[in-house]
């Protein structure tokens, strides 16, 4: 299936170093005299004008042949907003060309995806203000907007791979991620709230759950009550090391949260300033159970990809978030940047920090360039 596309490895893994008493002896060299190194030779050979790196660059052939990184629509995710109703199409302003969609319509936009090679699309409620409350019990009934959507493409899309966000802010009347007792975002029964909303997506046929909470110890729960509910198969992506960033924005327009939101996610989302704490996120996210691990926001912490990905050699995601999406619409519609160059290059520079998937609202558009070659 498409899904599967996403979880190739971009390189493969070093073989394990083999005892010395394994390795095999060389055979002796003959003896002769030592070669002197060439006068102007260093590390990267000889020096102009023998060696001009320009010469790899001269011709559309020989640029793809020793190119270092690709691009292609098996790299992408596209998230998209589902409302409930039918025929509905409602345009973000701060997202241009994103828009909600009703189920039916919702439908074929994930067609379209499917059939330009997107192996999956991430999928967030927007749910109406009747429904959010103090204590986000929207978020665990099975027959929510959410389940919903998740069968309805399940039945008629059914090769593409659904992600499906567990997490609490579109369903509470305050706008935070999880249950807030005594003005503190508690941790411990936001996880149990977690795991109920995991088990009717499951139950309803998504194929990946990820918690974009960051409550400690969300991870390790989620997988156990998964198994004992025989979701075996059902992958956990981990938001592992996801910032307290001002890229949201556009983000909380789409899902209709920003408006309610008391305060700020400092006390649980990550600070910009550290990357060590990122790696420590992983590492514990990893131990209980994560399939594969996400940073976000994606171009200003290219940086954390590259260290997630060296360290524990894992499928990473990254996501382009809202506001950078947002920034390239802009400057485009402003005649600032060519946005069709400039998207493609945006993506490339995530597969070029490690990233082995990316989040984009541009999936599509990329999706359509990269066809076009």
């Amino acid at each position: 299936m498409l899904f599967d596309r996403l979880f190739r490895r971009s390189s493969p893994r070093p073989a394990p170093a083999l005892p010395a008493a394994a390795l095999p002896v060389p055979a002796a060299e003959p003896a002769h005299a030592p070669v002197p190194p060439a006068p102007s030779q260093g590390a990267a050979g000889p020096a102009f004008p023998r060696t001009r790196m320009r010469r790899n660059r001269a011709d559309g052939w020989t640029r793809r042949l020793v190119a270092e990184n690709r691009l292609s629509p098996d790299d992408l995710i596209l998230p998209v907003f589902v409302v409930d109703g039918s025929g509905r199409r409602e345009p973000i302003p701060s997202m241009p060309g994103v828009e909600r969609l009703s189920i039916d319509l919702l439908i074929d936009m994930v067609s379209e995806a499917a059939a330009l090679g997107i192996p999956a699309i991430a999928l967030f409620p927007v749910v109406p203000a009747e429904l959010k409350s103090e204590d986000a019990r929207e978020a665990y009934n099975p027959d929510n907007l959410m389940c919903r959507a998740i069968r309805a493409i399940k039945q008629a899309v059914p090769e593409i791979g659904i992600v499906g966000d567990v997490a609490l802010d579109p369903y509470t009347s305050h706008g935070h991620d999880g249950l807030v007792v005594d003005g503190y975002v508690a941790n411990d029964e936001t996880v149990e709230i977690l795991c109920r909303q995991a088990l009717v997506q499951a139950a309803a046929g998504i194929d990946v759950v990820a918690p974009s909470d960051m409550m400690d110890g969300r991870i390790g729960t989620i997988r156990d009550r998964l198994d004992a509910a025989g979701h075996q198969l059902v992958r956990v992506c981990a938001y592992s090391a996801k910032y307290a960033s001002a890229f949201y924005g556009p983000f909380r327009d789409a899902v209709n949260s920003g408006g309610f939101l008391k305060g700020d996610k400092r006390t649980y989302q990550m600070d910009p300033a550290n990357t060590d704490e990122a790696l420590r996120e992983v590492a514990l996210d990893l131990r209980e159970g994560a399939d594969m691990v996400m940073v976000k926001p994606g171009m200003p912490y290219l940086d954390i990809v590259r260290r997630v990905k060296e360290t524990f050699a894992v499928p990473t995601f990254a996501y382009h978030v809202s506001g950078e999406y947002a920034m390239l619409k802009a400057a485009a519609a402003n005649g600032w940047l060519n946005y069709d160059d400039a998207v493609v290059e945006v993506l490339l520079a995530f597969k070029r920090a490690g990233a082995d998937a990316v989040l984009t609202y541009a999936a599509m558009d990329a999706a359509r360039l990269l066809r076009r070659g």
